[in-house]
């Protein structure tokens, strides 16, 4: 993992102060923890499409589905600035190779999802989408998205990271040119980060794989990175978690000895309960792995999918 993911950010989540109310929102896991791994690509719609700071706050009005962006006390309607702007500015990042974006939460521009959208009588209902986030989506929709509220969820953060992460180590893959070769080389590596996310796709993606040479190289690329990041969306769960690590210990039980057998297997159990998150039984295995010298396993992008000092599989 040498180069670093680049990722989009609404820019108040950096520190900058650039809310309507001159103020910002920090947040010090993605500057501190996670920013030791990515490179930031700020955006704050309301400076960018040019609103200034400080501003009169904005709200969303009316369908949910193609609400308006009315300030709320003047009542003035900046709907049309904001989207030509904002259909500009996706346009620009695709410049970027961002391999995610993190949103501000709850912003009429930024949040993602359950935004507040305002009757007009003024009742507020949460069934809403940032303006900006929307347009965003909609451009890249297999850019793994989320915002800052979401990434609070342990399995949710776990989720986003380990998705920005993939489609890094995919885009390298792609920068290498594409081939058969290639491919079989990268689904082999990550067939069973795909497994623990989706069973359904591991089988669908698998077959792609092996029936590659019937279709032309780049609508093969092309789907697999669909299918790559659709499987992605899905959770991974202590049930699908436990029927890989059980794949990975078929891969070296005849040199495991009777008490190591009995050992994984009841770690494996105390995951299974929820007494231990899951970087116990991928420690013990990656143990394993190493004393044994299994050199397949070595290669597997689920044992080691993100930097361990993130310490995301502590939590999950």
């Amino acid at each position: 993992m040498n180069k670093r993911v680049r990722l989009g950010i609404s820019s108040c989540l950096l520190g900058n102060a650039v809310r309507w109310n001159a103020g910002h929102k920090l947040d010090r896991f993605l500057t501190n923890t996670l920013g030791q791994f990515v490179d930031y690509v700020p955006v704050c719609p309301e400076v960018e499409a040019g609103f200034g700071v400080p501003r009169e706050s904005m709200r969303l009005v009316g369908d949910p589905q193609h609400p308006r962006l009315i300030t709320f006390k003047t009542k003035t309607d900046h709907t049309d600035q904001m989207l030509r702007w904002a259909r500009k500015r996706v346009k620009e990042l695709e410049k970027e190779d961002l391999h995610g974006f993190i949103f501000k939460s709850d912003s009429p521009s930024s949040g993602m999802i359950r935004v507040k959208v305002y009757t007009e009588k003024g009742m507020p209902v949460k069934k809403g989408v940032g303006m900006f986030a929307r347009e965003f989506m909609a451009h890249f929709p297999l850019i793994p998205a989320e915002d800052d509220g979401r990434l609070n969820d342990a399995r949710i953060r776990e989720n986003f990271i380990e998705r920005i992460f993939s489609l890094r180590r995919w885009r390298e893959t792609i920068a290498k040119g594409k081939s058969m070769g290639r491919l079989v080389d990268f689904h082999t590596r990550n067939k069973l980060l795909i497994l623990s996310h989706s069973p359904k796709h591991y089988s669908v993606m698998g077959k792609l794989v092996a029936e590659g040479k019937k279709m032309p190289m780049k609508e093969l690329y092309m789907q697999y990175e669909a299918a790559l990041m659709a499987s992605l969306t899905f959770k991974t769960t202590p049930k699908k978690n436990l029927n890989v690590l059980q794949h990975l210990m078929g891969y070296f039980k005849k040199q495991l000895t009777k008490a190591e057998k009995q050992e994984l297997l009841d770690v494996f159990n105390q995951y299974r309960q929820e007494f231990v998150p899951l970087i116990v039984p991928i420690t013990l295995i990656n143990h394993y792995v190493r004393k044994y010298d299994q050199r397949y396993l070595k290669l597997q992008t689920y044992l080691n999918p993100h930097p361990v000092e993130l310490k995301l599989r502590t939590h999950v």
